[in-house]
């Protein structure tokens, strides 16, 4: 298909949208800043539903927008108002963030033009594509999801004015920290630009989260002042520090909402092409949010394509994460995982090395798809993460489960033969209460919000450790970051890929917010001057282990045999007495104690020592001549011959002793 878009060159710009009910488009030329209407030309079509004009003259800096004309029928789907201003699809750019204005959803007829309320695309000419370099990230690695706002907002060596931007993530100071913690590669959560719900503003609330774009391929100025090339640059440094970029994508809806939703952009080009739609022309809402995106159409096909394309070859990012990504697989509303779009995006060569993730579920029908994805997806695993809160939460009958998420969940993805499994364990993430207030508050506390409490998880799997009873502050406190550690320890533990939120590292909390997609404030703002520092030297040395023992971030599925050339099995379970976990420890729903034996690939052994209980316990490890265990992690101090705490995960390494070591102690 012909490019869409603007298209910059010598001797002007080339204009060009696709509509395939319009029946006329206009091409609205503006000054300079962005504020008066300088000129107004109409696109010439040129079959299959493309419309376009070269117009001489023009440069690169060129502020602009389209207008269509048409029926207006919303009672059809349709929505044409040449008084609506309209964002181009294939923006790079745009001159300032989205606003909510009643106006921008007025009828046809009924307000005044819109586009003084809009932001403007500039016509922008691209860099030239990055080289070619294969994915810094690779499954089994540590995935860091991070706000860009709310990450380096309080961030005190970070320039202030830097502050809260994607340049701030170059900062030598950020990176430091990265890679303290052993990330392989971070995910951004919405880069590009969105626009608030219109619930919002009578609230004084913003959208501080990003789900909610406008177009999807211009950086939200308040992000990247420094458009496209600031996110170029950061890739870059992060890339020298060997650490990649995901962007989190979102192309199950737009902001454009049901219908009492502005029209911006994809609703007035053709309504009834973009979004998916009901017998009665009622708006299909898959997502929740008002509107679900028609990506089983060809043209929106080819926008997604086009877009991941746009970042991957002109930003250099690592891969994508999709939100919501059942609805990048409905053909006809139906979940497919062989739809085209989904082939096509494995399969272009452009992106045939990124890492590609899937959240496998939306709200539509059978909208829940975990472990239904096709290789090469990995996928958001739900399932790992309450598992392993029930475990920690003390629920009867968990320890079968626990075993089988450390193990990288077969149950789940070892499908068709697959030795390999693509799950993504995590037990926060933005979306629900930090890892912090897991422990800390057995209900979700969403006042800020707006909505009485409504909004958010009810079911958190959460619990509010220690305060029952006449137990003393400073033992709640103590009780609350030995489970903070123990979950933390338990993720560290886990087969395949994991994923930390960030600030979990270091206790964030949001007080019981477990939906706090609104609060671009101090909830959600990092708080690097109080961070419990003891924690991230934990995470930091759980980090090291992994990077040291190949067993535990291996995505392989275990079998319980030796593989070829060794002979110790990939893994044993065990109970606390060093014996095999037979089919009686497994039934047993008070059982909440484990060790999972990995062996690595020197012929040793590490022991991951699980203590769901509360009381102490000694564990005894199996003992073989010319080998020793020892404690695996700095910050933990274990003595096998005294009693594990409670409500703990340990680490035991088996080495190896030295030939004249051994010969001195004979």
């Amino acid at each position: 298909m012909t490019q869409l878009g603007s298209t910059t060159t010598r001797d002007g710009i080339r204009f060009a949208a696709w509509s395939s009910s319009a029946r006329r488009l206009w091409v609205s030329i503006f000054d300079e800043t962005g504020a008066r209407e300088i000129d107004r030309l109409e696109l010439q079509p040129e079959g299959e539903g493309v419309h376009a004009l070269f117009v001489a003259g023009l440069a690169a800096g060129t502020r602009y927008g389209f207008r269509a004309d048409g029926d207006y029928a919303p009672e059809r789907g349709l929505w044409f108002d040449p008084d609506k201003l309209l964002t181009d699809p294939y923006a790079v750019e745009i001159d300032r963030p989205y606003a909510h204005h009643w106006r921008l959803a007025a009828r046809r007829n009924e307000g005044a033009d819109t586009a003084a309320l809009m932001p403007k695309t500039i016509a922008r000419v691209l860099p030239k594509p990055m080289p070619a370099k294969p994915s810094l990230f690779q499954p089994g690695g540590l995935i860091y999801e991070l706000n860009v706002r709310s990450f380096t907002k309080l961030h005190p060596d970070v320039p202030e004015a830097q502050r809260g931007t994607i340049a701030a993530l170059a900062h030598p100071a950020i990176i430091e920290h990265l890679k303290k913690i052993g990330v392989s590669a971070v995910e951004l959560m919405p880069v590009t630009a969105w626009i608030d719900e219109r619930h919002l503003p009578p609230l004084g609330l913003s959208n501080a989260w990003g789900y909610n774009p406008v177009t999807f391929m211009a950086l939200d100025p308040r992000l990247a002042p420094g458009g496209l090339a600031e996110l170029r640059d950061t890739v870059a440094a992060l890339r020298k520090a060997g650490i990649g970029i995901i962007l989190d994508l979102v192309f199950n809806h737009t902001g454009e909402s049901d219908r009492l939703g502005p029209t911006l952009s994809l609703r007035g080009l053709d309504n009834q092409a973009y979004y998916r739609h009901e017998a009665d022309n009622r708006l299909v809402n898959d997502t929740g949010t008002g509107n679900t995106v028609a990506c089983d159409h060809p043209i929106v096909r080819e926008m997604v394509l086009d877009t991941l394309r746009h970042f991957a070859r002109h930003a250099g990012v690592d891969g994508f994460r999709f939100d919501l990504a059942p609805v990048l697989g409905r053909v006809d509303g139906v979940f497919d995982p062989e739809a085209p779009l989904l082939q096509a995006i494995a399969g272009d060569p452009i992106l045939a090395d990124r890492v590609l993730i899937a959240e496998p579920w939306d709200i539509g029908p059978n909208g829940y798809q975990l472990g239904n994805f096709r290789p090469p997806y990995l996928e958001w695993n739900d399932r790992y993460r309450d598992d392993v809160r029930r475990f920690w939460r003390g629920d009867a009958g968990a320890v079968g489960a626990l075993a089988t998420r450390l193990a990288g969940s077969s149950d789940i993805f070892a499908k068709e033969g697959l030795s390999t499994s693509r799950t993504v364990n995590f037990i926060a993430a933005h979306d629900g209460m930090t890892l912090a207030d897991i422990v800390a508050y057995e209900a979700k506390h969403n006042q800020a919000n707006g909505e009485k409490n409504r909004d958010g998880h009810s079911e958190n799997l959460s619990w509010n450790n220690g305060v029952e009873g006449e137990t003393s502050d400073k033992a709640i406190a103590e009780a609350r970051s030995g489970d903070r550690r123990a979950l933390l320890t338990t993720l560290f533990a886990s087969r395949g890929t994991i994923m930390l939120t960030a600030g979990d590292e270091f206790g964030r909390t949001q007080k019981g917010n477990n939906n706090a997609y609104a609060q671009d404030n101090a909830i959600t703002w990092l708080d690097w001057a109080g961070r419990d520092l003891a924690l991230e030297a934990h995470v930091s040395a759980l980090a090291a282990l992994r990077r040291a023992v190949s067993a535990l971030a291996d995505p392989r599925f275990l079998t319980g045999e030796p593989p070829a050339g060794s002979d110790v099995p990939d893994v044993a379970w065990l109970t606390e007495t060093g014996a095999p976990l037979g089919e009686a420890d497994w039934n047993d729903a008070a059982r909440h104690r484990l060790i999972m034996l990995l062996g690595d690939t020197e012929g040793g052994r590490l022991a991951v020592i699980v203590n769901g209980d509360r009381r102490q316990c000694v564990f005894t490890l199996p003992v073989r001549e010319g080998f020793q265990w020892q404690p695996a992690v700095e910050t933990q101090a274990i003595d096998l011959a005294r009693p594990l705490s409670g409500r703990s995960v340990s680490f035991m390494i088996e080495r190896r002793i030295p030939k004249d070591r051994a010969r001195k102690s004979k």
